[in-house]
């Protein structure tokens, strides 16, 4: 499958590593790295997140949890594309 990232989802990367790099470069390099890699594996799992009930299809826009960062998603027949990406704290509204 094709992994995508929306230009939103490519901010939210840049903003989180940014956040973290303000106290800490390493570590923002490193959950960089961690979220790449885990994003990664959705090429082989794309349905190992969960359903996002307010969405239209929660088959299709999913979410799922690596340490503190949610990614959101949305599966279709050939392509996984990257919607957004959070840390669990941040206020999504």
């Amino acid at each position: 499958m094709t992994l995508i990232y929306t230009d939103v989802a490519l901010e939210d990367l840049k903003r989180l590593r940014a956040f973290i790099a303000e106290k800490n470069p390493a570590a923002a390099r490193k959950v960089g790295e961690d979220l790449a890699k885990r994003i990664e594996g959705l090429r082989a799992f794309p349905k190992m997140g969960w359903g996002v009930d307010k969405a239209p299809d929660p088959e299709v826009i999913r979410d799922f949890a690596f340490g503190n960062y949610v990614v959101r998603y949305a599966v279709h027949a050939e392509i996984i594309a990257i919607l957004r990406i959070w840390h669990h704290l941040e206020n999504r509204s």
